[in-house]
């Protein structure tokens, strides 16, 4: 791997670096994949892209240890089935590059806590979880900033509710910036294809969430047929009997847009295909191709679930591969603060 500076930008392979990654907590919903894997796919044809498990950030709240395990080697294997080519992009654990605590420890000495009692999504989770108000959750968004600047990242795909821990990162890369030269590249949010937005199937004025308590109102990646079936038959839709896109329909306009994004269609051609149709026919097609988009996606999840010793030479060679440019950084990192070069 060839890495060179352009213009004070750190790119691999003459290409910009993208980072992303995702908790596992939980399963994937058909948001993730609709709104942000699926378009993930050619994105290594640009970018240098680092796709983590986020699992560190995982045990903010209490986890069962098996079960993290499990829905950690889950979710990698999902990013593969999904279609991601462990070669072209770097799929990775957390946990398995230390660098991520290291520089967040360092960063940790770079944040204020004005800034992070700023954060919204600390008093959200704070008020979910009441019980267990720890200091990893009040940080969190330095070890996110540090996942970021580990790796230079140019750009980070992000939701309009990752936005403020996406300021905040560009803040503390600034300021260290600003005391000891331009050690850090200043990441931009992704601005591409944007994927369809999917909302819950129960209230389609609120996200589809894999945290949502009521099982109809997400689809997960590895329900099977007629859990999803019944699942869209059961989505709220309205008394209108008109199947039309417009912001007063939010039920129909949210199976709009999935018809949609599984069908490569616009609003205009899918309103005019179910013309004069009813609310039933129009939820069964649109269950039928979410099916029908997820197959491929579960066969292959399934098929790679057993082949364990490629899933772990996978999660080797991308450790390594994580482990090797996060290293690059922490060392100048380390050598700017003041620590002593360790003696090889």
């Amino acid at each position: 791997m060839k890495i060179t500076l352009v213009e004070d930008i750190e790119m691999i392979d003459g290409k910009k670096v993208l980072f992303s990654g995702m908790q596992a907590t939980g399963n994937l919903t058909l948001g993730n994949y609709l709104g942000a894997l699926k378009n993930w796919l050619t994105l290594s044809d640009e970018y240098e892209c680092f796709y983590s498990v986020v699992d560190l950030h995982s045990i903010t709240v209490r986890q069962d240890p098996a079960e993290l395990r499990k829905r950690a080697r889950n979710l990698l294997t999902l990013y593969i089935a999904a279609g991601l080519d462990p070669k072209k992009n770097c799929i990775y654990y957390q946990s398995h590059v230390s660098g991520h605590a290291e520089l967040s420890w360092i960063l940790n000495c770079f944040t204020y806590m004005g800034e992070l009692n700023r954060m919204t999504q600390f008093k959200d989770k704070s008020a979910k979880h009441a019980d267990n108000i720890n200091a990893g959750l009040f940080t969190y968004p330095v070890l996110m900033a540090a996942d970021i600047l580990l790796f230079q990242a140019d750009v980070v795909p992000v939701g309009k509710d990752q936005l403020q821990h996406l300021e905040i990162t560009r803040d503390i890369a600034q300021r260290f910036n600003g005391v000891y030269g331009d050690v850090f590249t200043i990441p931009e949010p992704y601005i591409g294809k944007s994927g369809a937005k999917i909302m819950s199937l129960q209230d389609p004025l609120k996200k589809m969430s894999k945290s949502d308590e009521n099982p109809n109102a997400s689809i997960l990646l590895m329900d099977d047929p007629d859990t999803i079936i019944r699942k869209f038959k059961r989505a709220v839709t309205d008394s209108e009997g008109c199947i039309c896109y417009r912001d007063e329909q939010p039920g129909i306009k949210n199976l709009l847009d999935i018809y949609c994004a599984c069908n490569n269609k616009t609003p205009e051609e899918a309103v005019k295909e179910f013309e004069g149709k009813g609310y039933g026919d129009f939820k069964l097609a649109v269950g039928e191709s979410v099916v029908s988009i997820l197959k491929p996606v579960q066969d292959e999840f399934a098929r790679l679930s057993k082949d364990k010793a490629y899933i772990d030479s996978v999660i080797k060679e991308n450790a390594d591969k994580a482990g090797y440019y996060a290293t690059k950084t922490l060392r100048k990192v380390q050598k700017k603060v003041g620590f002593p070069e360790r003696i090889r």
